[in-house]
């Protein structure tokens, strides 16, 4: 099914983001510090600080740029600890040019946040 979909270029960015994900099919969640390195409107790369098991489905949050609850598919994990992951629901311009403005990546240092678009 995701092999079907269309593919959007991935843009370089630098933002703080959070895993969400149940430990052992218990209510407990599991919470892990990542780093989104390249985004699309359909999916990511994450880099993670140290090697762990995740689960196939999970929960990703940007809390820079307010974004919650994105739900992902793990779809490749990389040998320099960086994941690729598709979107379940596929993003917004608007929250993609809000993920740019709280990126501290230099090709995005001369956006600027329009408040009348919020």
């Amino acid at each position: 099914m995701y092999d079907r979909e269309t593919r959007f270029r991935l843009e370089d960015t630098m933002n703080a983001g959070r895993i969400e994900y149940t430990e052992k099919h218990v209510m407990h969640m599991a919470q892990r510090r990542c780093d989104v390195i390249r985004i699309s409107m359909s999916g990511a790369v994450l880099a993670l600080l140290t090697q762990y098991n995740l689960p196939k489905e999970f929960v990703l949050d940007i809390p820079d740029a307010r974004i919650m609850k994105i739900g992902c598919i793990l779809m490749r994990v990389n040998a320099n600890n960086t994941i690729d992951v598709r979107f379940l629901r596929m993003l917004t311009q608007k929250e993609l040019d809000r993920i740019f403005i709280f990126s501290t990546h230099p090709a995005h240092k001369d956006k600027k946040l329009d408040v009348r678009s919020w």
